[in-house]
């Protein structure tokens, strides 16, 4: 089974920085385009960064210029540095392929942002 592992979310405080990690294998990783999305509660997942297998990437206005997404080829990791938050950016961050693939969802990471 496809596995997408998310980690490093946590608590932090507005203003803050957190780094996403997700490892997936060589096979998803190689050919597709990944993204990070998140869900709120009581909203629909959204997704907020996107890089491409050349390495192009572009972002939701909301997080534009405060989240940069980048990968590693070589680990087959996608990475989300996510600087200045703010407590709207309260979510389950997910990774998965650009288009998304339903047979990828993983458990997410939590990121939980205090005012």
């Amino acid at each position: 089974q496809v596995q997408l592992v998310e980690s490093g979310g946590g608590l932090v405080e507005a203003g803050g920085s957190l780094r996403l990690s997700c490892a997936t294998s060589r096979s998803i990783f190689r050919v597709n385009a990944m993204g990070w999305y998140r869900q709120a509660p009581g909203k629909q997942r959204e997704l907020v960064a996107r890089i491409t297998s050349g390495g192009y990437t572009n972002y939701a206005d909301s997080v534009k210029g405060r989240f940069t997404i980048s990968r590693d080829n070589a680990k087959n990791t996608v990475y989300l540095q996510m600087n200045s938050l703010k407590p709207e950016d309260t979510a389950v961050y997910y990774c998965n392929t650009v288009p998304q693939n339903v047979d990828y969802w993983g458990q997410g990471t939590q990121v939980t942002v205090s005012s």
